[in-house]
């Protein structure tokens, strides 16, 4: 016998669950709950990729800065020129950044031309090169450098004891300049998410820039 035909009915297929609206009807804590699940998921390429230097990551609780991003804030502080006992002038400028993970220490060498009236010429260039710890300013949310120490300093066109002389200035000076200079600033809401207020913990060197734990 015969089967009667019954006509078949295709359901239309189902939303992925990443793709559907709430709508305005939906409760307030469905649609946080989606909300989350869409942020998380957009997040996990770049946690499952290799560190990247681009700034905040709140899953580890850190901020990251690579050297060329730390050299570039730093260049914007230059030219420099600072006077010393009103008779010599040094000019601080071209300030290239390198990492001592090993000592937790910046390393910055930078060209430098020492000016005085009591010079002949008038005019010395050099090159200095110097190292500095960090330290968190937190009235100003800044990273800064923390006691700069010359390490090397060389000047053209001088030897011997005028040369120690007009070295032991540059460094004082070149020392000077450098203390407390901003690598980087944070903005007030760059810290907070949600209802957690981060703080600022340990900073260290990397070989490949700077960490700066959050808290």
């Amino acid at each position: 016998m015969r089967q009667p035909h019954h006509p078949l009915h295709l359901l239309p297929p189902e939303a992925p669950s990443c793709c559907v609206d709430p709508g305005p009807d939906a409760a307030p804590g469905r649609r946080r709950a989606l909300r989350t699940i869409l942020l998380l998921g957009s997040a996990l390429p770049l946690l499952a990729g290799p560190r990247a230097w681009a700034g905040f990551n709140f899953f580890t609780s850190e901020y990251t800065a690579s050297r060329a991003e730390l050299e570039q804030a730093l260049g914007k502080q230059f030219p420099q020129q600072r006077g010393y006992g009103g008779l010599f002038t040094v000019v601080l400028r071209d300030p290239q950044l390198g990492l001592d993970a090993q000592a937790n220490r910046l390393r910055l060498s930078m060209a430098l031309r020492i000016a005085s009236p009591l010079l002949q010429p008038s005019e010395l260039p050099g090159q200095a090169t110097l190292s500095s710890a960090l330290r968190y300013d937190a009235a100003t949310l800044s990273v800064r450098l923390e006691q700069p120490r010359a390490e090397q300093l060389q000047l053209s066109g001088v030897t011997g004891a005028d040369a120690e002389r007009l070295q032991r200035v540059a460094a004082a000076v070149a020392q000077e300049a450098l203390q407390g200079q901003a690598l980087h600033t944070f903005k007030p809401e760059e810290l907070t998410v949600g209802r957690k207020t981060y703080e600022i913990g340990e900073i260290t060197v990397l070989a490949e820039g700077l960490k700066v734990q959050l808290r």
